[in-house]
């Protein structure tokens, strides 16, 4: 008798469930070793696409170069109106993804790991390797990310930056080196830790006690942003994407490498239990990021030891003699340059490196990446971290 009151009490909790919530979740994405399929419902569709990363990609011409793009493939309607595709033989890695139906992109509302480049947001997936083991959460030893809001008299107005701790941060009188790591165009203070997984990255190289603990300085490195677009909208102006390139204000940044060497960098001295001096500092930035890394430590040299281009270097218009000798002067520990050949700024990275060669210039070149995205700039790091603060 007590069986079967116990039943129909099980019964009646999981049917009223079933009436409140609906029928379960989908599971999607479903990650089998190296397949992964990809779940929509959707029974009055007429046609469901998934464009992802870990799908065939086609060359795809835009108003700044020639990329390789992932193609929308079509998936397979089975019962009850579920759409399902199955991509077998995935490279482990981080990849991105979206749905279409009937012509509109859709986020997979049965995923709920969600990352956002610019205003594009997409589902996340992770396949576990030799590659992407760092992208994983640490086992434990956990840094701490803090979205810090300081005072920018540069832009007239309070600033929004993410600041990773390490492990362990706090726990003594203990002072740490700091990385300045910037995004790129259309990205925001948002973008590394996102898509480019820095705090796990650092999580698990410190760990492994492959790289030293420090902290990392991600601003928002757009001269006509305050925060990034989902807190706070873009002033008045244009982005950093539709100015004149070859003009000084795009390269300096507008207000924004003044407003890094005037409000972050002290505000970052002031607040957080860092070593002040030039060897204990480093910066870094990928693509615009590192068009203002080059334009930073040309003009304060006398701030940053360690130095890291990533998918860039001198545009056409710019003298890499002129630029690279105040940093030549004033001595540094570390210049690393990482950029892969199919990369659409390698044309830039070689007169980079032809400047640091006409210099008798010490650097550390990194090649073997891909191209302009974010695949490229997470290896980056991985490669970069190690060797700095050493």
């Amino acid at each position: 008798m007590k069986k079967t009151i116990l039943f129909l009490t099980v019964f009646l909790l999981g049917a009223t469930a079933m009436a409140q919530f609906g029928a379960p979740r989908l599971v999607s994405p479903e990650v089998n070793g190296n397949n992964i399929t990809i779940r929509f419902k959707a029974p009055k569709a007429i046609k469901v696409e998934v464009t992802g990363d870990f799908l065939p990609s086609k060359e795809t011409k835009t108003d700044f170069g020639t990329f390789m793009m992932p193609a929308p493939v079509e998936m397979t309607e089975g019962k009850e109106g579920v759409w399902e595709l199955t991509a077998e033989n995935v490279a482990p890695d981080f990849y991105t993804y979206s749905i279409t139906v009937d012509g509109i992109r859709m986020l997979d509302p049965n995923n709920l790991q969600i990352v956002r480049d610019g205003q594009n947001v997409s589902n996340l997936i992770i396949i576990p390797g030799e590659k992407s083991n760092l992208y994983l959460e640490a086992a434990d030893k956990k840094g701490i990310l803090s979205k810090v809001w300081y005072p920018s008299p540069a832009f007239g107005a309070n600033r929004r930056m993410y600041v990773y701790t390490p492990y362990g941060y706090g726990e003594s009188a203990k002072k740490y080196p700091v990385l300045y790591l910037q995004h790129g165009g259309g990205g925001d203070e948002d973008a590394w830790t996102t898509l480019g997984r820095a705090c796990q990255i650092l999580d698990n190289l410190i760990a492994q006690g492959k790289a030293v603990p420090m902290i990392v300085v991600m601003p928002n490195a757009s001269p006509n942003q305050l925060a990034a677009p989902d807190v706070l909208a873009p002033l008045a102006g244009p982005s950093p994407m539709q100015q004149n390139r070859t003009s000084e204000e795009f390269h300096s940044g507008g207000p924004y490498v003044k407003g890094l060497i005037e409000d972050i960098i002290p505000y970052v001295e002031s607040h957080y239990k860092v070593i002040k001096n030039k060897d204990s500092r480093a910066l870094a930035g990928l693509s615009m990021g590192g068009i203002y890394t080059l334009y930073a430590t040309a003009r304060h040299p006398e701030l940053f030891g360690y130095i890291g281009v990533l998918s860039m270097g001198f545009t056409a218009d710019r003298d890499p003699i002129k630029e690279l000798t105040p940093v030549k002067n004033g001595g540094y520990k570390l210049y690393w340059v990482g950029c892969g050949e199919t990369d659409m700024a390698y044309d830039n990275c070689k007169r980079l490196i032809k400047g640091l060669d006409d210099l008798g210039m010490k650097y550390a070149y990194f090649g073997k990446v891909g191209g302009h995205n974010w695949d490229t700039w997470r290896v980056c790091l991985k490669e970069l971290a190690p060797q700095l603060f050493r």
